[in-house]
């Protein structure tokens, strides 16, 4: 047996000792035909250089998104100056010395090698140099021939001659691979710690060094305890050469591995996926997006919507006035969340305003001589055709100026200013400005379209309402840096001073509990069946869109505008910094009481006829709408909440009735509510004075 074995350790030495003689001599035979080998060889392909990851960045540079290749890795772009010098000293003290000063070969670490190999009978250390590890990553071969090895030494004194030794471990921190999908410095420091290469403890850089000597073998999210003694020798080498002092090396060897892999950032999500989409082959996307303000914003949206229902989502939308840029875009609550419909751009999604267009009818009116913020309306009840609308809160004020009439967003005077204005002008206005109006099926513009008879998407009510802050010119919003604020691509809304008036106006909109007054302008809005909750704001530097509400369209009891989106809208503004600036007030303004001003101004004249086209019939059921699925607390187990039961129309009192049983009855309002024993189906009915009738199916959850 001992016979055999020092029989076998003799065959070995010979090997290996031929493989010593074979590398020394591979050397003298690639320097002897080194011009004709290399016109066979041909140029060296840097494909794999380019081949990465597309990744979405900030404004500062900072990563929001990286994206896998095609193939399923993570391999982003990086270059040897945006990583910690700690790193590259380890990594020459430990694989290459001489990387700064050899040509590409190192022979005598190759000698070395060998007569290490011949003594001990194993592999003590390996001979290949920086630039032949790169001539290798770019072309991988699995034989380990001595052809091949002379291909990798020609392929190294090629990769001198054309690159610099900077450009070469450019090539290395882009290519080495570090266990799994992971390939290439900057995704490995992501991975594995959580943070850009830039500045690395002592540990995290020897670990860094070790990985790519045997990715699998070492991969710390599986074995993080060879992966430990992999860098602990890096360590140890670093201070035994001096590298680095014994007491900075014990310290770091204390240091725990990490045992599983981190989450790539995902920040804006839908923006950074909106990029790469629209641009396919660039590889890196520069957003104009704040990646500090996009981080603050992101759990708003999350947390507030999670006393509203599981099913509830909120998008927010931050622009620069001055450029058009976005500077955030939260495009739902949970981007991972199946069922808040995490995946869907909600910014980007239809959806009925409600209120929050009432403020471009004023303006309108404001621009055609026909009101100005302290004219005089009517808010009472009013009849044009069939089309009776009501306020929110099924009250009315009686004469109130214009601009107390906006503030609180009463019904009858927005329906009575369009009707003056015209729908057909209105719509036309708001699309001529770059919003894209979306009217229901076979439908023409009428009057409904004050209350949010209309669809819109979130990001175009923040091109109109950003225009209010621009002196009445709305311009495209832009989501990469660079691209904002072309003169040549405004479009007129509104004139200066009928924006300011309104500015001025919604600047005294009373602001939610809790909330500061009189620091933003500001509008909200609920759609027709609690659908939609909106929040539009601004002031002279920036203006911010909030939606709320279900990404599938059903309703949500007691969802508005108010009490949903507007708190979030303030909070996003808080988050900004610096002072709210108000907007300075353009030339030609008429600052006056009621009674100061011109006489067509001080009462709304009432040129239009009320006969435009009716837009509800006479009774109608607003809440709950028909086929509806309403939460009110059943199946989850929380305290039960009744069902509001709100109509249009009609002549009072009013009888409601749930499966045929009257639940209410000689209602002088049009509201009520109803109290369920318990979860199903409901066949919800209302009956007017003159015996009309309304009726819907709902379902109670």
């Amino acid at each position: 047996m001992v016979r055999d074995e020092t029989s076998r350790l003799r065959r070995y030495g010979r090997r290996l000792a031929w493989v010593g003689v074979a590398a020394v001599a591979i050397v003298a035979l690639a320097t002897a035909g080194y011009r004709t080998a290399l016109n066979r060889l041909g140029p060296l392909d840097l494909a794999a250089v380019g081949d990465g990851s597309p990744v979405v960045l900030d404004r500062a540079g900072k990563l929001l998104r990286p994206f896998t290749t095609a193939d399923g890795r993570w391999k982003l772009p990086v270059a040897a100056a945006e990583i910690d010098p700690l790193f590259f000293r380890l990594l020459k003290t430990y694989e290459d010395r001489r990387f700064d000063r050899h040509g590409g070969v190192d022979v005598l670490a190759m000698a070395r090698a060998s007569l290490q190999a011949i003594r001990s009978g194993r592999v003590v250390s390996g001979g290949s140099t920086l630039t032949m590890q790169v001539a290798r990553l770019l072309e991988p071969r699995d034989e380990r021939t001595v052809p091949a090895k002379a291909r990798q030494v020609l392929r190294a004194w090629q990769l001198e001659e054309s690159a610099s030794k900077q450009r070469i471990l450019d090539y290395y921190v882009v290519l080495a691979p570090y266990g799994g999908n992971i390939e290439g410095l900057r995704a490995a420091s992501i991975a594995y710690f959580g943070k850009e290469p830039r500045r690395l403890s002592l540990a995290e850089a020897a670990l860094l060094v070790a990985l790519p000597q045997s990715p699998e073998a070492r991969r710390p999210d599986r074995f993080a305890e060879t992966a430990r003694k992999a860098r602990n020798r890096v360590i140890d080498i670093a201070v035994a050469r001096g590298t680095v002092s014994a007491s900075d090396g014990e310290s770091a060897k204390g240091e725990p591995v990490p045992h599983q892999r981190k989450a790539f950032p995902m920040l804006a999500p839908h923006a950074a996926e909106a990029a790469v989409r629209a641009r396919p082959g660039e590889r890196v996307h520069r957003l104009s997006i704040d990646a500090r303000l996009q981080a603050s914003l992101e759990p708003i949206a999350r947390e507030r919507v999670e006393a509203l229902g599981a099913k509830v989502a909120a998008a927010i939308l931050v622009v620069d006035n001055a450029t058009g840029e976005v500077r955030a875009h939260v495009g739902g609550s949970e981007y991972l969340s199946a069922q808040r419909a995490g995946g869907v751009d909600l910014m980007q999604a239809v959806r009925s305003p409600g209120s929050a267009l009432k403020p471009f009818i004023y303006g309108l009116a404001f621009d055609a001589g026909i009101a100005h913020p302290e004219t005089q309306l009517e808010d009472r009840p009013s009849r044009f055709a069939t089309y009776a609308p009501e306020n929110f809160d099924m009250t009315f004020q009686g004469t109130v100026t214009a601009r107390k009439a906006l503030q609180q967003s009463l019904n009858v005077p927005a329906v009575e200013l369009l009707a003056e204005v015209g729908p057909s002008t209105f719509i036309t206005r708001l699309r001529s400005a770059g919003a894209d109006i979306v009217l229901p099926k076979d439908a023409v513009a009428s009057l409904a379209a004050a209350l949010g008879g209309l669809g819109i998407r979130p990001v175009d009510m923040a091109k109109l309402y950003a225009g209010l802050a621009r002196g009445g010119m709305t311009q495209p919003l832009t989501w990469r840096l660079g691209e904002g604020a072309r003169p040549e691509r405004e479009r007129r809304l509104l004139d200066a001073v009928s924006s300011w008036y309104l500015a001025d106006t919604l600047r005294g909109t009373p602001p939610p509990t809790n909330a500061l007054s009189n620091r933003i302008s500001f509008k909200t809005g609920t759609s027709y069946g609690y659908r939609d909750a909106w929040a539009a704001g601004f002031d002279r530097r920036t203006t911010i869109v909030v939606w709320v509400g279900r990404p599938d369209g059903a309703p949500v009891p007691g969802l508005t505008g108010r009490s949903a989106a507007a708190p979030i809208l303030f909070d996003a503004f808080s988050r900004l910094g610096g002072e709210n600036e108000v907007i300075p007030a353009p030339r030609n303004v008429l600052m006056a009481a009621t009674t100061q001003l011109p006489p067509p101004l001080q009462r709304l004249r009432k040129d239009a006829p009320k006969t435009l086209a009716a837009a509800a019939p006479s009774l109608k059921i607003a809440f709950p709408p028909d086929g509806a699925r309403i939460d009110l607390g059943f199946a989850a187990g929380r305290e039960r909440s009744d069902l509001v039961l709100k109509a249009n129309g009609g002549q009072l009192p009013l009888i409601w009735m749930v499966n045929g049983r009257p639940v209410s009855q000689g209602e002088l309002r049009r509201q009520s509510t109803w109290q369920p024993d318990g979860a199903g189906f409901a066949r919800v009915s209302v009956m007017d004075a003159a015996g009309s009738v309304d009726s819907v199916t709902v379902r109670v959850e």
